[in-house]
Protein backbone atom coordinates (compact mmCIF):
# COMPACT_ATOMS: atom_id res chain seq x y z
CA UNK A 1 0.00 0.00 0.00
CA UNK A 2 1.24 3.53 -0.66
CA UNK A 3 1.25 4.43 3.02
CA UNK A 4 3.29 1.34 3.97
CA UNK A 5 5.77 1.93 1.19
CA UNK A 6 6.18 5.49 2.34
CA UNK A 7 6.80 4.27 5.90
CA UNK A 8 9.67 2.14 4.71
CA UNK A 9 11.46 5.03 3.08
CA UNK A 10 14.48 6.47 4.93
CA UNK A 11 13.71 10.16 5.29
CA UNK A 12 16.46 12.77 5.68
CA UNK A 13 15.44 13.24 9.32
CA UNK A 14 15.79 9.53 10.06
CA UNK A 15 19.19 9.44 8.36
CA UNK A 16 20.39 12.39 10.43
CA UNK A 17 19.18 10.70 13.62
CA UNK A 18 20.89 7.43 12.65
CA UNK A 19 24.16 9.18 11.78
CA UNK A 20 24.03 11.13 15.06
CA UNK A 21 23.60 7.95 17.07
CA UNK A 22 26.48 6.26 15.21
CA UNK A 23 28.75 9.24 15.80
CA UNK A 24 27.80 9.29 19.48
CA UNK A 25 28.54 5.57 19.83
CA UNK A 26 31.90 5.95 18.06
CA UNK A 27 32.91 8.96 20.16
CA UNK A 28 31.82 7.17 23.33
CA UNK A 29 33.77 4.03 22.36
CA UNK A 30 36.83 6.13 21.46
CA UNK A 31 36.58 7.87 24.83
CA UNK A 32 36.48 4.56 26.68
CA UNK A 33 39.43 3.26 24.64
CA UNK A 34 41.46 6.43 25.25
CA UNK A 35 40.70 6.31 28.97
CA UNK A 36 41.72 2.65 29.20
CA UNK A 37 44.82 3.20 27.09
CA UNK A 38 46.04 6.23 29.04
CA UNK A 39 49.24 5.66 30.98
CA UNK A 40 50.56 8.24 33.45
CA UNK A 41 54.02 9.72 33.15
CA UNK A 42 56.52 8.71 35.81
CA UNK A 43 58.27 11.68 37.37
CA UNK A 44 61.79 12.33 36.02
CA UNK A 45 64.82 12.00 38.26
CA UNK A 46 68.25 13.56 38.21
CA UNK A 47 70.65 11.25 36.35
CA UNK A 48 72.23 8.99 38.98
CA UNK A 49 75.98 8.97 39.47
CA UNK A 50 77.77 5.99 37.95
CA UNK A 51 79.46 5.42 41.30
CA UNK A 52 76.08 4.84 42.93
CA UNK A 53 75.86 1.37 41.38
CA UNK A 54 77.75 -1.62 42.75
CA UNK A 55 80.46 -2.85 40.32
CA UNK A 56 79.30 -6.46 40.51
CA UNK A 57 75.74 -5.41 39.61
CA UNK A 58 77.02 -3.40 36.64
CA UNK A 59 79.10 -6.38 35.50
CA UNK A 60 76.06 -8.65 35.65
CA UNK A 61 74.06 -6.05 33.75
CA UNK A 62 76.69 -6.06 31.01
CA UNK A 63 76.30 -9.82 30.65
CA UNK A 64 72.52 -9.52 30.51
CA UNK A 65 72.71 -6.74 27.92
CA UNK A 66 74.89 -9.04 25.81
CA UNK A 67 72.31 -11.82 26.07
CA UNK A 68 69.60 -9.34 25.09
CA UNK A 69 71.72 -8.04 22.19
CA UNK A 70 70.86 -4.50 23.28
CA UNK A 71 73.82 -2.82 21.61
CA UNK A 72 73.01 -4.13 18.13
CA UNK A 73 69.47 -2.77 17.95
CA UNK A 74 70.27 0.47 19.75
CA UNK A 75 73.32 1.41 17.67
CA UNK A 76 73.10 2.92 14.19
CA UNK A 77 75.67 1.95 11.53
CA UNK A 78 78.82 3.94 12.33
CA UNK A 79 76.93 5.47 15.29
CA UNK A 80 77.72 5.77 18.99
CA UNK A 81 77.04 2.68 21.05
CA UNK A 82 73.53 2.55 22.59
CA UNK A 83 72.66 5.97 21.10
CA UNK A 84 69.86 4.57 18.91
CA UNK A 85 69.00 5.57 15.36
CA UNK A 86 69.16 2.12 13.80
CA UNK A 87 66.45 1.57 11.18
CA UNK A 88 64.34 -1.51 11.88
CA UNK A 89 62.29 -2.53 8.85
CA UNK A 90 58.89 -4.05 9.59
CA UNK A 91 55.98 -5.03 7.31
CA UNK A 92 54.23 -1.87 8.53
CA UNK A 93 57.02 0.65 7.98
CA UNK A 94 60.39 1.65 9.43
CA UNK A 95 60.93 2.10 13.15
CA UNK A 96 64.09 3.72 14.54
CA UNK A 97 65.63 2.51 17.77
CA UNK A 98 65.97 5.01 20.58
CA UNK A 99 68.83 6.38 22.64
CA UNK A 100 69.32 4.29 25.81
CA UNK A 101 72.42 6.07 27.09
CA UNK A 102 71.99 8.10 30.33
CA UNK A 103 71.78 11.41 28.48
CA UNK A 104 69.27 13.57 30.36
CA UNK A 105 67.75 15.24 27.29
CA UNK A 106 67.63 12.56 24.60
CA UNK A 107 68.32 9.31 26.43
CA UNK A 108 67.06 7.62 29.59
CA UNK A 109 69.10 9.64 32.09
CA UNK A 110 65.96 10.92 33.84
CA UNK A 111 64.31 7.49 34.01
CA UNK A 112 63.88 5.90 37.43
CA UNK A 113 64.16 2.16 37.96
CA UNK A 114 60.35 2.03 38.02
CA UNK A 115 60.13 3.75 34.63
CA UNK A 116 62.76 1.43 33.18
CA UNK A 117 60.97 -1.64 34.49
CA UNK A 118 57.61 -0.48 33.12
CA UNK A 119 59.16 -0.10 29.67
CA UNK A 120 60.59 -3.61 29.78
CA UNK A 121 57.45 -5.28 31.08
CA UNK A 122 54.58 -3.21 29.70
CA UNK A 123 56.05 -1.46 26.67
CA UNK A 124 55.35 2.02 28.06
CA UNK A 125 57.96 4.80 28.17
CA UNK A 126 58.60 7.13 31.11
CA UNK A 127 56.36 9.82 29.63
CA UNK A 128 53.45 7.38 29.31
CA UNK A 129 53.73 6.85 25.55
CA UNK A 130 53.51 3.33 24.15
CA UNK A 131 56.57 1.63 22.68
CA UNK A 132 56.33 -0.34 19.46
CA UNK A 133 56.76 -4.11 19.85
CA UNK A 134 59.81 -3.98 17.58
CA UNK A 135 61.22 -3.48 21.08
CA UNK A 136 60.52 -7.03 22.33
CA UNK A 137 58.89 -6.17 25.65
CA UNK A 138 56.60 -9.14 25.10
CA UNK A 139 59.72 -11.18 25.96
CA UNK A 140 61.31 -8.80 28.45
CA UNK A 141 58.23 -9.03 30.66
CA UNK A 142 59.68 -12.36 31.86
CA UNK A 143 62.82 -10.72 33.27
CA UNK A 144 63.23 -10.84 37.06
CA UNK A 145 63.40 -7.78 39.31
CA UNK A 146 67.08 -8.38 40.08
CA UNK A 147 68.00 -8.64 36.41
CA UNK A 148 65.99 -5.50 35.63
CA UNK A 149 68.03 -3.67 38.28
CA UNK A 150 71.31 -5.00 36.86
CA UNK A 151 70.40 -3.91 33.32
CA UNK A 152 69.42 -0.49 34.63
CA UNK A 153 72.73 -0.16 36.48
CA UNK A 154 74.70 -1.12 33.39
CA UNK A 155 72.94 1.31 31.06
CA UNK A 156 73.10 4.16 33.58
CA UNK A 157 76.89 3.79 33.76
CA UNK A 158 77.42 4.11 29.99
CA UNK A 159 78.75 7.29 28.41
CA UNK A 160 75.89 9.75 27.83
CA UNK A 161 75.34 10.58 24.16
CA UNK A 162 73.07 13.34 22.91
CA UNK A 163 71.12 11.79 20.05
CA UNK A 164 67.49 12.84 19.50
CA UNK A 165 65.04 10.17 18.40
CA UNK A 166 64.38 9.89 14.69
CA UNK A 167 60.83 10.02 13.35
CA UNK A 168 59.36 6.62 12.56
CA UNK A 169 58.01 6.06 9.06
CA UNK A 170 54.62 4.49 9.78
CA UNK A 171 51.19 4.97 8.23
CA UNK A 172 48.05 6.15 10.04
CA UNK A 173 46.75 4.88 12.43
CA UNK A 174 49.93 3.06 13.52
CA UNK A 175 51.69 6.35 14.14
CA UNK A 176 49.07 7.00 16.86
CA UNK A 177 50.70 5.20 19.74
CA UNK A 178 47.60 4.52 21.92
CA UNK A 179 46.56 2.05 19.21
CA UNK A 180 49.24 -0.22 20.70
CA UNK A 181 47.07 -0.62 23.78
CA UNK A 182 44.87 -2.89 21.65
CA UNK A 183 47.92 -4.87 20.52
CA UNK A 184 48.94 -5.39 24.13
CA UNK A 185 45.43 -6.56 25.06
CA UNK A 186 45.57 -9.17 22.34
CA UNK A 187 49.15 -10.38 22.49
CA UNK A 188 51.03 -9.30 25.62
CA UNK A 189 51.25 -12.04 28.23
CA UNK A 190 52.88 -10.60 31.31
CA UNK A 191 55.52 -12.48 33.30
CA UNK A 192 57.55 -13.07 35.35
CA UNK A 193 59.03 -16.38 34.27
CA UNK A 194 57.95 -19.35 36.35
CA UNK A 195 60.18 -22.40 36.47
CA UNK A 196 58.84 -25.67 35.10
CA UNK A 197 59.22 -28.34 37.82
CA UNK A 198 59.28 -31.04 35.15
CA UNK A 199 62.77 -29.91 34.08
CA UNK A 200 66.09 -29.38 35.80
CA UNK A 201 67.79 -26.14 36.79
CA UNK A 202 69.87 -25.81 33.59
CA UNK A 203 66.84 -26.28 31.34
CA UNK A 204 64.86 -23.69 33.29
CA UNK A 205 67.76 -21.25 33.26
CA UNK A 206 67.96 -21.68 29.49
CA UNK A 207 64.21 -21.20 29.10
CA UNK A 208 64.36 -18.00 31.16
CA UNK A 209 67.17 -16.57 29.02
CA UNK A 210 65.91 -17.75 25.61
CA UNK A 211 62.26 -16.77 26.10
CA UNK A 212 63.08 -13.64 28.10
CA UNK A 213 66.09 -11.40 27.49
CA UNK A 214 67.38 -13.49 24.60
CA UNK A 215 64.00 -13.08 22.82
CA UNK A 216 65.01 -15.81 20.35
CA UNK A 217 61.43 -16.32 19.22
CA UNK A 218 61.40 -12.72 18.00
CA UNK A 219 63.24 -13.90 14.88
CA UNK A 220 62.79 -17.68 14.95
CA UNK A 221 58.97 -17.69 15.15
CA UNK A 222 56.63 -16.75 12.28
CA UNK A 223 54.32 -13.78 12.81
CA UNK A 224 50.65 -13.13 12.19
CA UNK A 225 49.03 -10.24 10.31
CA UNK A 226 49.36 -8.01 13.38
CA UNK A 227 53.08 -8.61 13.72
CA UNK A 228 52.74 -10.82 16.80
CA UNK A 229 54.45 -14.18 17.15
CA UNK A 230 52.30 -17.18 16.28
CA UNK A 231 52.38 -19.03 19.58
CA UNK A 232 51.11 -22.25 18.07
CA UNK A 233 54.17 -22.26 15.74
CA UNK A 234 56.77 -21.32 18.29
CA UNK A 235 60.36 -21.65 16.96
CA UNK A 236 59.06 -22.83 13.58
CA UNK A 237 61.34 -20.35 11.78
CA UNK A 238 60.99 -16.74 10.78
CA UNK A 239 62.75 -13.86 9.05
CA UNK A 240 65.08 -11.09 10.17
CA UNK A 241 66.43 -8.23 8.05
CA UNK A 242 66.45 -10.12 4.78
CA UNK A 243 67.76 -13.35 6.32
CA UNK A 244 65.95 -16.57 7.18
CA UNK A 245 65.96 -17.36 10.89
CA UNK A 246 65.99 -21.15 10.85
CA UNK A 247 63.48 -23.28 12.70
CA UNK A 248 64.63 -24.24 16.19
CA UNK A 249 62.19 -27.10 16.50
CA UNK A 250 62.07 -30.51 14.83
CA UNK A 251 61.93 -28.77 11.42
CA UNK A 252 65.51 -27.49 11.74
CA UNK A 253 67.17 -27.77 8.30
CA UNK A 254 70.57 -28.74 9.75
CA UNK A 255 71.84 -31.86 7.90
CA UNK A 256 73.41 -33.02 11.17
CA UNK A 257 70.99 -32.54 14.08
CA UNK A 258 72.05 -29.97 16.63
CA UNK A 259 73.14 -31.11 20.06
CA UNK A 260 73.62 -29.10 23.24
CA UNK A 261 77.39 -29.54 22.80
CA UNK A 262 77.35 -28.20 19.24
CA UNK A 263 75.13 -25.26 20.20
CA UNK A 264 77.46 -24.42 23.08
CA UNK A 265 80.38 -24.22 20.65
CA UNK A 266 78.35 -22.26 18.08
CA UNK A 267 77.04 -19.68 20.54
CA UNK A 268 80.07 -19.41 22.77
CA UNK A 269 82.87 -19.54 20.22
CA UNK A 270 81.18 -18.53 16.98
CA UNK A 271 81.81 -21.82 15.20
CA UNK A 272 80.69 -25.45 15.30
CA UNK A 273 82.57 -27.98 13.18
CA UNK A 274 79.45 -29.67 11.76
CA UNK A 275 77.39 -26.48 11.38
CA UNK A 276 79.69 -23.61 10.49
CA UNK A 277 79.66 -19.98 11.56
CA UNK A 278 76.80 -17.61 12.52
CA UNK A 279 75.76 -15.35 9.64
CA UNK A 280 73.77 -12.17 9.19
CA UNK A 281 72.08 -10.81 12.33
CA UNK A 282 73.09 -13.99 14.17
CA UNK A 283 76.74 -13.01 13.82
CA UNK A 284 76.22 -10.00 16.07
CA UNK A 285 74.37 -12.11 18.62
CA UNK A 286 77.19 -14.66 18.75
CA UNK A 287 79.69 -11.81 19.06
CA UNK A 288 77.91 -10.48 22.14
CA UNK A 289 77.51 -13.93 23.67
CA UNK A 290 81.27 -14.35 23.90
CA UNK A 291 81.18 -12.16 27.02
CA UNK A 292 78.47 -14.25 28.71
CA UNK A 293 79.33 -16.78 31.46
CA UNK A 294 79.84 -20.31 30.18
CA UNK A 295 77.08 -21.68 32.42
CA UNK A 296 74.52 -19.37 30.79
CA UNK A 297 75.67 -20.33 27.29
CA UNK A 298 75.39 -23.98 28.25
CA UNK A 299 71.89 -23.46 29.68
CA UNK A 300 70.74 -21.72 26.50
CA UNK A 301 72.15 -24.56 24.41
CA UNK A 302 70.44 -27.22 26.55
CA UNK A 303 67.07 -25.52 26.25
CA UNK A 304 67.28 -24.86 22.50
CA UNK A 305 68.44 -28.41 21.80
CA UNK A 306 65.48 -29.70 23.79
CA UNK A 307 63.08 -27.74 21.57
CA UNK A 308 64.38 -29.63 18.55
CA UNK A 309 63.41 -32.95 20.15
CA UNK A 310 64.84 -36.38 19.60
CA UNK A 311 65.52 -37.62 16.08
CA UNK A 312 64.37 -40.92 14.65
CA UNK A 313 66.71 -43.61 13.35
CA UNK A 314 66.28 -42.56 9.71
CA UNK A 315 67.37 -38.98 10.39
CA UNK A 316 70.25 -40.21 12.53
CA UNK A 317 71.40 -42.58 9.80
CA UNK A 318 71.33 -39.85 7.15
CA UNK A 319 73.27 -37.53 9.41
CA UNK A 320 75.88 -40.19 10.04
CA UNK A 321 76.28 -40.76 6.31
CA UNK A 322 76.86 -37.03 5.81
CA UNK A 323 79.46 -36.97 8.57
CA UNK A 324 81.22 -40.07 7.25
CA UNK A 325 81.34 -38.74 3.70
CA UNK A 326 82.64 -35.43 4.96
CA UNK A 327 85.35 -37.15 7.00
CA UNK A 328 86.58 -38.94 3.86
CA UNK A 329 86.95 -35.63 2.06
CA UNK A 330 84.73 -36.74 -0.83
CA UNK A 331 84.63 -34.14 -3.62
CA UNK A 332 81.69 -33.46 -5.86
CA UNK A 333 83.78 -31.85 -8.58
CA UNK A 334 87.54 -31.67 -9.00
CA UNK A 335 90.16 -34.10 -7.68
CA UNK A 336 87.66 -36.95 -7.63
CA UNK A 337 88.66 -40.56 -8.26
CA UNK A 338 85.85 -40.84 -10.79
CA UNK A 339 86.78 -38.69 -13.76
CA UNK A 340 83.61 -39.72 -15.59
CA UNK A 341 81.56 -38.29 -12.73
CA UNK A 342 83.47 -35.02 -13.08
CA UNK A 343 82.74 -34.95 -16.80
CA UNK A 344 79.06 -35.57 -16.13
CA UNK A 345 78.82 -32.79 -13.56
CA UNK A 346 80.49 -30.27 -15.81
CA UNK A 347 78.47 -31.24 -18.88
CA UNK A 348 75.13 -31.41 -17.08
CA UNK A 349 72.52 -28.63 -17.44
CA UNK A 350 73.92 -27.05 -14.27
CA UNK A 351 77.46 -27.25 -15.63
CA UNK A 352 77.89 -23.48 -15.29
CA UNK A 353 77.15 -23.76 -11.59
CA UNK A 354 79.64 -26.63 -11.28
CA UNK A 355 82.38 -24.57 -12.92
CA UNK A 356 81.65 -21.59 -10.67
CA UNK A 357 81.72 -23.85 -7.62
CA UNK A 358 85.01 -25.38 -8.71
CA UNK A 359 86.61 -22.01 -9.33
CA UNK A 360 85.23 -19.98 -6.41
CA UNK A 361 84.20 -22.39 -3.66
CA UNK A 362 85.84 -25.81 -3.77
CA UNK A 363 89.30 -24.59 -2.78
CA UNK A 364 88.01 -23.51 0.64
CA UNK A 365 85.01 -25.77 1.19
CA UNK A 366 86.60 -29.00 -0.03
CA UNK A 367 90.29 -28.20 0.02
CA UNK A 368 92.95 -28.64 2.70
CA UNK A 369 92.84 -25.03 3.87
CA UNK A 370 92.49 -24.47 7.60
CA UNK A 371 90.48 -21.76 9.31
CA UNK A 372 89.91 -18.94 8.94
CA UNK A 373 90.09 -19.54 5.17
CA UNK A 374 88.73 -23.07 5.14
CA UNK A 375 84.95 -23.49 5.34
CA UNK A 376 82.81 -26.51 6.14
CA UNK A 377 81.78 -28.96 3.46
CA UNK A 378 78.49 -27.71 2.03
CA UNK A 379 76.85 -31.06 2.70
CA UNK A 380 76.89 -29.98 6.37
CA UNK A 381 75.49 -26.52 5.73
CA UNK A 382 72.04 -25.48 6.95
CA UNK A 383 72.28 -22.63 4.45
CA UNK A 384 72.30 -25.06 1.53
CA UNK A 385 69.65 -27.35 3.06
CA UNK A 386 67.28 -24.57 4.14
CA UNK A 387 63.78 -24.19 2.63
CA UNK A 388 64.69 -20.74 1.29
CA UNK A 389 67.72 -19.58 -0.73
CA UNK A 390 67.80 -16.23 1.12
CA UNK A 391 70.78 -16.96 3.34
CA UNK A 392 72.78 -18.66 0.61
CA UNK A 393 72.34 -15.65 -1.67
CA UNK A 394 73.30 -13.23 1.11
CA UNK A 395 76.46 -15.17 1.93
CA UNK A 396 77.55 -15.53 -1.71
CA UNK A 397 76.96 -11.85 -2.48
CA UNK A 398 78.34 -10.34 0.71
CA UNK A 399 80.54 -12.99 2.28
CA UNK A 400 81.31 -13.55 5.93
CA UNK A 401 83.32 -10.74 7.51
CA UNK A 402 85.99 -11.56 10.05
CA UNK A 403 84.56 -11.87 13.55
CA UNK A 404 86.85 -10.16 16.02
CA UNK A 405 88.12 -12.20 18.98
CA UNK A 406 86.82 -15.44 17.44
CA UNK A 407 88.51 -18.30 15.61
CA UNK A 408 85.96 -18.70 12.83
CA UNK A 409 85.87 -18.89 9.03
CA UNK A 410 85.81 -15.81 6.85
CA UNK A 411 84.66 -15.57 3.26
CA UNK A 412 84.84 -12.90 0.57
CA UNK A 413 81.68 -11.63 -1.06
CA UNK A 414 81.13 -12.08 -4.79
CA UNK A 415 78.60 -9.32 -5.41
CA UNK A 416 81.01 -7.58 -7.79
CA UNK A 417 82.41 -10.76 -9.32
CA UNK A 418 79.20 -12.62 -10.23
CA UNK A 419 76.07 -11.45 -11.98
CA UNK A 420 72.59 -12.57 -10.96
CA UNK A 421 72.43 -15.51 -13.37
CA UNK A 422 75.80 -16.81 -12.16
CA UNK A 423 74.75 -16.66 -8.51
CA UNK A 424 71.53 -18.47 -9.46
CA UNK A 425 73.48 -21.15 -11.36
CA UNK A 426 75.73 -21.70 -8.35
CA UNK A 427 72.71 -21.93 -6.05
CA UNK A 428 71.05 -24.56 -8.25
CA UNK A 429 74.25 -26.57 -8.38
CA UNK A 430 75.01 -26.71 -4.66
CA UNK A 431 71.37 -27.39 -3.84
CA UNK A 432 71.29 -30.36 -6.20
CA UNK A 433 74.70 -31.82 -5.37
CA UNK A 434 74.99 -31.27 -1.62
CA UNK A 435 71.43 -32.00 -0.50
CA UNK A 436 68.53 -34.30 -1.22
CA UNK A 437 66.10 -31.39 -0.95
CA UNK A 438 63.80 -30.09 -3.70
CA UNK A 439 65.25 -27.32 -5.89
CA UNK A 440 64.82 -23.73 -4.79
CA UNK A 441 62.35 -21.76 -6.91
CA UNK A 442 62.57 -18.20 -8.19
CA UNK A 443 66.28 -17.90 -7.46
CA UNK A 444 67.03 -15.25 -10.11
CA UNK A 445 64.29 -12.95 -8.78
CA UNK A 446 65.53 -13.58 -5.26
CA UNK A 447 69.10 -12.58 -6.17
CA UNK A 448 67.92 -9.39 -7.88
CA UNK A 449 65.70 -8.49 -4.94
CA UNK A 450 68.53 -9.08 -2.46
CA UNK A 451 70.88 -6.79 -4.37
CA UNK A 452 68.21 -4.10 -4.63
CA UNK A 453 67.35 -4.28 -0.93
CA UNK A 454 71.02 -4.00 0.03
CA UNK A 455 71.50 -0.94 -2.21
CA UNK A 456 68.38 0.74 -0.81
CA UNK A 457 69.42 0.05 2.78
CA UNK A 458 72.90 1.44 2.15
CA UNK A 459 71.54 4.64 0.60
CA UNK A 460 68.83 5.19 3.23
CA UNK A 461 70.30 3.90 6.46
CA UNK A 462 73.94 2.88 5.96
CA UNK A 463 75.23 -0.63 5.20
CA UNK A 464 72.57 -3.33 5.66
CA UNK A 465 72.73 -5.36 8.85
CA UNK A 466 74.80 -8.50 8.91
CA UNK A 467 76.73 -7.63 5.75
CA UNK A 468 80.36 -6.54 5.51
CA UNK A 469 80.94 -3.15 7.03
CA UNK A 470 78.10 -3.36 9.56
CA UNK A 471 77.97 -3.89 13.28
CA UNK A 472 80.62 -6.56 13.76
CA UNK A 473 81.76 -5.26 17.13
CA UNK A 474 83.96 -6.57 19.88
CA UNK A 475 82.46 -7.02 23.32
CA UNK A 476 84.76 -4.28 24.59
CA UNK A 477 83.25 -1.82 22.15
CA UNK A 478 79.74 -2.82 23.14
CA UNK A 479 80.36 -2.23 26.83
CA UNK A 480 82.61 0.78 27.07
Amino acid sequence: MPGERAGLRVTPLRFIRFATVCCFVLVFAAGIFATAAWQPAIAPINPPLATSFAPDVVKRGAELAAIGDCAVCHTAPAGRIFAGGRAIATPFGTIYSTNITPDAETGIGTWSEAAFQRALRNGVARDGSYLYPAFPYDHFTLVSDDDDKALYAFLMTRTPVQAPALTNDLPFPLKVRPVLYGWNLLFLRRGPYRADPAHDEAWNRGAYLVDGLGHCGDCHTPRNLFGAEQRDRRFAGGAAEGWTAYALDAASPAPVPWTAEALTQYLGRGFAAQHGVPRGPMADIASDLRSVPADDIRAIAIYVAAQMGSHGPERTQIAQQVVTQNARGTLVVGNSADSQADTFHLAAPDGEGALIYLGACAGCHQGPRAMPYGGIDLSLSSTVSAPSADNFINVVLYGLPAAEAAHAPIMPGFANAMNDSQVAALARYVRAHFTDQAPWSGIEKNVTATRSAARAATVDHGPPSGLPGTSQRTTHEAQR
